[in-house]
């Protein structure tokens, strides 16, 4: 008698290899037969010719703080995911000093557009150093998790303020490297930094102060314990895209032999064709022998921006920041006062570029019912106003509760996007997933592959999507014994229908404690999802078990 069988299945199982048509079996958490079943299972399922594939994995999260609330990290295990990737991005929540609790929540809520009062209401900070928090992860996850440490967070521990203000001496390097080898040794998958982001005052992140000599020691550590990723996120929207952050990271990965993931290169129509100039330098630094590879997202970059929520992009200046940290109510009454508007004015202006494609989507008001659809840049132009000055305005007339829509500007090029994914030097990631939940869903690009790259466009096979989502990545991040179907291999296994499986529409949901709340996707076409051999969802549902581990 085996825990579990699952019968009736088209078998994909990871490796690239052809579909057919199986049973497999289940003891624990381990996969005990695949192919031909021999006895009964406790529990059996008729997967009707639906696909069984190992559980999909997403190396690009951030449900940190989600995981204090949710340990489900909804609604990502929906979408065939069993095992994730957070601490990106060089945010975590640990290690924090106790005086820097504060200072911590400031820099996930800006990094990951989260309101600081969220953050304050639901991380417990029961801990201050990693393993501590390894601790708490590890009881009652539902899928697996992988935790990265963020360099701005060990930097803070170390440095205090003087993290964002110089290089760190010889014995702070020291320091930092003494705790991430502890956190390796305690739980955690790697290290993470970023030259994209800034804290809620406009600055650089701790990590962008640090110096070579302190990089290349945190790598070395990474490689010595041979355990777990760097991960880095360029700053490719530069005219120079980065370039010279990739050749300092191509050889760092080269000198130290760690494994080194940038995130995200994104196809951009204001820099034409930079992704194929990214792209070939990352090959070059692989063709010399470094273990550096590069992320891509699925999906278009589409987001909604509405005012009672934030803006992913008006967040990076800190006078719109600190407007998202504000009630409704007084924020209302700061975009209608004059002398405030001028600061959020100028600071929108310079941040603008991004958001010129915005379109009104839906209004509130009669006075602005005639917008829905128009761009805002078309409205600014015929009331002789500025971009941002006409994005308020808009707004304020609706009680700010206008949404304005950003579509079909970056990576969007559907073309363009299937030939990043199919490059031999990218990996499906940088998601995003748990942040930005204002802004956009990040969980459901696992099934968008199929929906976009699979059934419509015909880019991948069926047998290609698994593999770039399973085995591709345990593979190379070292997660052992998942990704394919084998006997012996751990049971994380995803049923889903291939001539249905899609994202689902975006929805606003208020489950977010206190009173907030987040866009999702709920997919469509995914049966069951298997985490260790136990079911944790099944058709939407959640089952009263938490079988994930931390990995």
């Amino acid at each position: 008698m085996h825990s579990l069988v699952i019968r009736n299945a088209r078998i994909v199982d990871g490796t690239g290899a052809a579909a057919y048509s199986g049973d497999l079996a289940v003891e624990g958490d381990r996969i005990a037969a695949v192919g031909v079943v021999d006895g009964r299972g406790a529990v059996e399922i008729d997967a009707g010719g639906k696909v069984l594939s190992p559980g999909f994995i997403d190396i690009h999260t951030h449900y940190d703080p989600q995981l204090c609330w949710d340990r489900n990290a909804t609604p990502t295990p929906e979408h065939g995911v069993t095992s994730l990737v957070m601490g990106n991005c060089s945010i975590s929540l640990a290690p924090v000093r106790a005086a820097d609790r504060t200072r911590a929540i400031h820099l996930f809520g800006s990094v990951e557009d989260m309101e600081g009062r969220l953050l304050e209401a639901t991380v417990p900070f029961a801990w201050e150093g990693v393993p501590d928090h390894m601790a708490y992860l590890r009881q009652g996850l539902g899928p697996n998790v992988a935790s990265l440490v963020g360099h701005s967070m060990i930097r803070l521990y170390v440095m205090g303020a003087a993290s964002q203000e110089r290089a760190a001496t010889a014995g702070e390097i020291t320091a930092m490297c003494d705790l991430l080898r502890e956190a390796l040794r305690a739980g955690a998958y790697g290290i993470s930094f970023t030259f994209n982001h800034f804290d809620e005052y406009g600055k650089q992140l701790p990590c962008f102060y640090a110096d070579r000599d302190e990089r290349l020691a945190l790598l070395k550590v990474i490689a010595e314990e041979q355990r777990g990723v760097v991960e880095v996120a360029p700053n490719f929207f530069k005219r120079d895209l980065g370039l010279p952050t990739v050749d300092e990271w191509g050889e760092l990965a080269l000198e130290s032999g760690a494994f080194v993931t940038l995130s995200p290169i994104l196809v951009m129509p204001n820099l034409a064709g930079g992704w194929k100039t990214i792209l070939e330098r990352v090959q070059h630094w692989r063709d010399r022998g470094a273990p550096l590879w590069a992320q891509t997202q699925v999906r278009p970059l589409d987001m909604t921006v509405d005012l009672t929520k934030g803006s992913t992009v008006l967040s990076k200046s800190s006078t719109w920041r600190d407007s998202f940290e504000a009630t409704v109510d007084e924020r209302l009454a700061r975009y209608q006062d004059p002398q405030a508007r001028v600061a959020l004015i100028a600071e929108g202006e310079r941040l603008k570029s991004a958001l010129l494609p915005l379109v009104v989507k839906r209004t509130r008001s009669a006075a602005n019912r005639a917008l829905e659809g128009r761009k805002v840049a078309d409205i600014a132009a015929e009331r002789g106003k500025t971009f941002t000055e006409t994005l308020m305005d808009i707004a304020v007339a609706d009680g700010l509760e206008t949404e304005f829509n950003l579509s079909g500007f970056l990576h969007a090029d559907e073309a363009d996007v299937a030939t990043l994914l199919k490059h031999p030097a990218v990996q499906v990631g940088s998601g995003d997933a748990g942040a930005h939940i204002s802004q956009f869903a990040g969980a459901g690009d696992t099934c968008y592959l199929f929906e976009k790259f699979v059934r419509e466009r015909g880019d991948f096979t069926l047998e290609e999507a698994v593999k770039a989502l399973t085995s591709s990545l345990a593979d190379r991040w070292g997660f052992k014994d998942r990704g394919v179907l084998a006997a012996g291999k751990l049971a994380d296994l995803v049923i889903f229908d291939p001539d249905t499986i899609a994202r689902g529409d975006e929805v606003w949901v208020d489950d977010v404690p206190g009173d907030q709340g987040r866009y999702i996707r709920r997919p469509v076409g995914i049966d069951r999802v298997i985490v260790n051999g136990q079911v944790l969802v099944a058709n939407g549902e959640y089952a009263d078990v938490k079988p994930g581990r931390l990995l």
